[in-house]
């Protein structure tokens, strides 16, 4: 288990990582999800021993090891920006690690190639780092980090430089790999995505503060504040000021839902593009009204931006829907579809039934 205790990291008058308390638990995947700049490298360059701590302690499997470097933990990294041996093939690449532990060469080539059959790697074992695509080399970087069977994982962005069909493929695998691994993984991510569809645990993060963790289904269905749903909304969240009154939720756009219990007073009210829907409002849902002012066709969606009241909405679309610039257009949604804030922020009621 790595436990990490009001973690805080400063540098000069600069936070990097403020506060961070976290329980990862073993044979767990763990996401880091944020923006740019939010604080994922530095929180796993703390985690790894890479950097100390300003604040806060740091303790795996019941022992700290705070002021513990890399060197003397059984950690494994894999950056965005892939690092291997240049004079190495890719064999020894991958097998340097198993090398260093002193294992036996039967259970090394068993290992590499198992990694390598994982990663399409296996065309291309006596081959060196340099005459392999961007891609590949990545790959091998990956492959060298899952033999080594660390106690923890920390993996910094590491698809990013794959093509797409291989991307997709290990997203779908790497779940499996790491709950049969006892490991602890982190895995860092910009995309909600790629979190989705890793499953396990989700960190959000926010100006180096975590925002939200749990069960990643959970962090995105029930986000505990509006910087939360921000975060794990692609493309960005529709907000929309709202006022309750008497237990109904009402728009200044003329759409109303009921919010029973809900306190009278203002509200921001956040909607995700892929909940908005195009056409007359069925019976249940609420719809307005809004105005055209781009659509992004991408082949099998499009990305609506409309315009209600001065408000900018984009909604994500089935199929191919081109439509001039200040067209009226009809969208609708589910009520419990809709997240509710309170003036500071925080969740005010996790979803609403139905539609006035």
């Amino acid at each position: 288990m790595l436990l990490l205790e009001q973690v805080g990291k400063r540098v000069g008058a600069e936070t990097h990582i403020e506060d961070v308390s976290l329980t990862l638990q073993r044979g767990s995947v763990n996401v880091l999800l944020g923006p740019t700049l939010s604080g994922k490298t530095s929180l796993m360059r703390l985690m790894a021993g890479l950097d100390r701590p300003t604040s806060g302690r740091i303790f795996m499997d019941g022992k700290d090891v705070t002021g513990v470097p890399v060197a003397k933990r059984n950690v494994a990294m894999v950056y965005q920006q892939f690092i291997n041996y240049p004079a190495m093939t890719v064999f020894e690449n991958i097998a340097s690690p198993l090398r260093v532990q002193g294992r036996p060469e039967a259970e090394i080539r068993e290992a590499v190639d198992g990694a390598a059959s994982l990663l399409k790697l296996k065309p291309y074992l006596d081959r060196t780092p340099l005459n392999l695509s961007g891609g590949q080399q990545q790959r091998t970087a990956l492959a060298r980090a899952l033999v080594k069977k660390a106690d923890l994982v920390l993996l910094d962005e590491p698809l990013a430089n794959l093509d797409y069909k291989l991307r997709e493929e290990l997203r779908e695998e790497l779940p499996r790999i790491f709950a049969e691994s006892g490991a602890i993984f982190v895995y860092a991510t910009t995309e909600p995505t790629e979190a989705l569809l890793l499953g396990g645990n989700t960190a959000t993060l926010s100006r180096g503060r975590v925002t939200q963790f749990g069960p990643t289904p959970d962090v995105y269905r029930r986000p505990a504040d509006l910087e939360t749903a921000r975060i794990f909304s692609d493309p960005p969240l529709n907000v929309l000021a709202m006022e309750a009154e008497r237990g109904i939720l009402v728009s200044p756009h003329g759409f109303s839902v009921p919010a029973p219990g809900l306190p009278d007073g203002a509200y921001l009210a956040g909607l995700r593009a892929h909940h908005l829907r195009a056409g007359p409002p069925p019976l249940g849902t609420a719809g307005f009204e809004a105005r055209v002012v781009v659509t992004e066709v991408t082949g099998s969606q499009t990305y609506l931006h409309a315009d209600i009241g001065g408000d900018r909405l984009v909604a994500v679309l089935p199929g191919v829907r081109a439509s001039e610039r200040g067209a009226p257009i009809e969208l609708h949604f589910a009520p419990g579809d809709l997240r509710v804030f309170g003036a500071d922020g925080r969740a005010a009621a996790p979803a609403l039934a139905r539609a006035a």
